[in-house]
């Protein structure tokens, strides 16, 4: 049995953040219907890359999951999805505030029929506060949300984080809290509304960033690839390539030390300890970037490891598809989609030993499984289904 095998999740999601998050709960179990508009679906089916006419980006983010079609500007639409509400455990959506009360079908009304939904929300900005109504996308969050401000090399322009972490953090903290909502109804009985913003989790992210701004008044900007308070801990160029390093501690600064042969770096008081390590990181730097061209990536590793010392290389992604540790950790995985044939795709990243989670079945077509969802929640006949349709309902 998965975790969430008896779970049944109204999926209104489109494009990264809310289709990541009913991802993670499809991959363990959750039976999650897709409710897309009709025609043209979600956004994402028109993203590349394709492979043929199906888009490889949305195929990436919907595995597992049942797609129908509904268009919810219509009242018989909002009286079939009500009927739905009634059946399901959770509602999940990520419009922009608002968009769901003028359909009749926001939280407060949904819990009237079914005290015991969850409404995960997922939005740009929340359900409160004077940015409620403004739209959001990745770039934009991670702009507001300071992380643009400390990523890039020192003195550089900001700079966005390589993946869309904006939309991301928000899938990983919404399934948190569906989650969290899901455990406390097995108490109370009754369901609740989680509202998670993009933008909040940024700041959630945010690291020490904020407490160091704090705590010296400094405002934290860019440095490049090391900390901001452990050194030697970032990346130098090896022969063929980067080597990342991370002495975290002056045990190790002393391995490292002797292994480089320069003993005489462990007495030298600009270097005595990590406070004064990272207090002179330029200047250890570049003592450290006359070592490191001495060997190759793949022998600075091999005799960094053979003394206990964290290191690895700064792997592209062709390299991330061949990796030993990757392929053991089966991190990739291949499927059969009907249309794309076989597609690789990155694998679950939760392994839980008694009830694990298993990718099943590939990204559905558009309403691939309308007709199927109706008859088997609501009895519905193909005769009233076929009305449907002519009435564009469907």
């Amino acid at each position: 049995m998965k975790p969430f095998e008896k779970l049944k999740i109204l999926d209104l999601t489109r494009v990264l953040a809310g289709p990541y998050a009913s991802m993670m709960l499809a991959d363990f179990g959750a039976d999650v219907i897709k409710i897309e508009t009709p025609d043209v679906g979600d956004d994402s089916r028109g993203f590349g890359p394709f492979v043929g006419k199906e888009s490889a980006y949305f195929m990436s983010l919907n595995r597992g999951k049942r797609s129908m079609t509904l268009n919810l500007k219509l009242p018989a639409a909002q009286e079939l999805f009500r009927d739905l509400v009634k059946k399901s455990d959770v509602v999940l959506e990520n419009y922009r505030p608002g968009t769901m009360e003028k359909f009749g079908l926001g939280y407060e009304e949904l819990c009237k029929i079914n005290p015991r939904l969850i409404y995960a929300a997922c939005s740009g900005f929340g359900h409160s506060g004077p940015y409620m109504e403004k739209a959001a996308y990745d770039v934009i969050v991670q702009g507001m949300g300071g992380i643009m401000s400390i990523t890039g090399q020192e003195g550089s322009e900001p700079t966005r984080v390589g993946a869309s972490v904006g939309d991301i953090t928000a899938g990983l903290f919404t399934v948190i809290g569906l989650v969290t909502a899901l455990y406390t109804r097995t108490i109370s009985g009754r369901g609740q509304k989680v509202d998670v913003a993009m933008l909040d989790c940024q700041v959630a992210i945010l690291e020490n960033a904020i407490s160091r701004y704090l705590v010296t008044g400094n405002v934290p900007g860019p440095i490049g690839n090391r900390h901001s308070s452990i050194t030697p801990f970032e990346a130098f160029q090896a022969k063929d390539g980067y080597i990342i390093i991370a002495v975290g501690n002056d045990r190790l600064w002393a391995k490292f030390c002797n292994l480089v042969k320069r003993e005489d770096l462990i007495g030298d008081e600009r270097f005595v300890n990590n406070a004064q390590r990272t207090k002179n990181q330029k200047q250890l730097k570049a003592v450290l970037d006359g070592i490191f061209p001495g060997k190759t990536v793949d022998g600075w590793i091999e005799a960094l490891e053979a003394e206990g010392i964290p290191c690895g290389p700064i792997n592209t992604v062709d390299r991330i598809m061949e990796d030993p540790q990757i392929k053991a950790r089966d991190m990739i995985l291949e499927i059969e989609h009907p249309v794309a044939g076989k597609l690789k795709m990155p694998g679950l990243p939760i392994k839980l030993s008694e009830t694990p989670g298993a990718v099943l079945h590939p990204a559905p077509l558009l309403g691939q499984h309308t007709d199927e969802i109706l008859k088997e929640m609501l009895g519905l006949s193909p005769e009233q289904i076929a009305e449907m349709r002519t009435k564009k309902v469907l």
